[in-house]
């Protein structure tokens, strides 16, 4: 890669790693399923008129919608206000990779190789050494939710490689569509109206400030420069540098918020990092040789 196709992977990844810190901040504004919903409302709106029409079929871009927009954006937001903390959430969803192979392996009759179920046996003790940080210093509810917003993203990381968007940052805009009226929906329904108008009614410069980065810089940026990036040079490549999200993002939270990084979570990270890099390796049988290699699903916070 050249020199700054290299700097602009790194800055995706940091942008996708500080959004989870800046989710945290927004977290203070607006109810969790109403800040998710009016994510991709800004993210889609008005570039959806900019994209040009759908490259794959409405049933992908509804099932990755309802699966990552909803499902995993709302319980990640749900998990977050729960109490879980922003760079431990950037660390513990990377177990999505193991999730994506699972059903990879039930739903398309994918086998891991041996490299990658030793890499998913080695997350699966990160996310358990992280579950016990967590147990000692914060509710276990939030930790639960955020774990089954990693499985979300699994599943539409496999409905995402069966529609094989051509144009990543098109995909995702129209994606973008499909959580929002769902996510408003469940806000008036679980949240309250009275909720979302005193948010709205109180918006200052930081709430908005909340929406417009993960809606703009993390979403239409991010995936935007990503999608840049795998067209330009093979996933096993690029991908790897998403393994940096979680760094950036615990460091962030560290750096803004004051969370406390302890011996505990720094082993969760090297276990979940190592074993999400090991657990993306795929052996070429061909060739005789491992070739790395991450799927090309989103990966941003």
């Amino acid at each position: 890669m050249r020199p700054s196709h290299v700097l602009l992977a790194v800055l995706v990844a940091a942008v996708w790693g500080v959004n989870f810190t800046v989710i945290e901040v927004g977290l203070d504004h607006f109810p969790p399923l109403l800040f998710s919903a009016l994510r991709f409302l800004v993210a889609a709106l008005p570039a959806v008129f900019l994209v040009g029409r759908p490259k794959v079929a409405w049933k992908w871009i509804v099932g990755v919608g309802l699966a990552l927009g909803v499902a995993k954006f709302g319980l990640l937001f749900v998990g977050m206000n729960a109490g879980m903390p922003g760079g431990l959430s950037s660390l513990v969803l990377q177990i999505q990779a193991v999730f994506t192979a699972l059903f990879a392996f039930a739903l398309l009759g994918e086998r891991p190789s041996r490299v990658r179920l030793v890499g998913m046996a080695v997350a699966l003790a990160g996310i358990g050494v992280a579950a016990v940080d967590e147990g000692a210093s914060g509710p276990l509810l939030g930790f639960a939710l955020v774990v089954a917003a990693a499985a979300c993203w699994g599943a539409s990381n496999i409905l995402t490689r069966k529609a094989a968007p051509p144009d990543a940052l098109n995909f995702m805009i129209w994606v973008s569509t499909v959580p929002v009226l769902p996510l408003l929906a469940l806000s008036l329904l679980l949240e309250g109206p009275s909720a979302g108008l005193d948010a709205l009614r109180g918006l200052d410069w930081q709430g908005a400030g909340t929406v417009l980065y993960v809606a703009w810089v993390a979403t239409v940026f991010g995936f935007g420069a990503w999608g840049w990036l795998l067209r330009r040079y093979p996933a096993s490549t690029v991908a790897p540098f998403s393994l940096l999200v979680p760094v950036f993002g615990m460091s962030s939270a560290a750096l803004f918020l004051g969370e406390s990084v302890t011996a505990l979570r720094w082993c969760a990270a090297g276990l979940l990092v190592g074993g999400v890099a090991l657990a993306s390796v795929r052996v070429a049988q061909s060739a005789g040789r491992t070739e790395p290699r991450r799927e090309d699903a989103p990966v941003g916070g």
